[in-house]
């Protein structure tokens, strides 16, 4: 299975369009969470967008090497990197599910409801 190409596929697919997801399944654990998920914002930016903004995770910030790498200047890195950086959000990541919410998911003792809102209780 190539979830890049996958990935690549239903971006193409679903072109400027708005889409939820409604099913995740955690492959090692077979844990399968159904809901309305929204995309993480990179995962909601354009193709060529993601390539680029992974071409300078990859570069570990290097514009001199992303000039290398895309033949463009210096300018149009920053002005791109701008553009990218106006459409994502920052995110909290301090605090994440815990195993056992997961396992208490998939054993239906929690709704996703009840588990994000003790998730947004621990952050306060």
């Amino acid at each position: 299975m190539n979830m890049a190409h996958d990935w690549e596929k239903l971006s193409q697919l679903v072109g400027d369009q708005a889409f939820v997801v409604e099913r995740v399944r955690i492959v090692d654990t077979g844990i399968v969470v159904e809901g309305q998920f929204e995309l993480p914002a990179t995962a909601r930016l354009a193709a060529d967008d993601q390539v680029f903004l992974a071409a300078f995770v990859r570069a570990h910030g290097n514009i001199k090497r992303m000039e290398e790498w895309f033949g463009v200047s210096y300018p149009t890195i920053k002005n791109r990197l701008n553009r990218l950086a106006a459409q994502l959000e920052f995110v909290e990541t301090h605090t994440t599910a815990q195993p056992e919410t997961l396992e208490r998911l998939a054993a239906g003792e929690v709704t996703v409801d009840e588990a994000t809102r003790a998730l947004a209780a621990r952050r306060r």
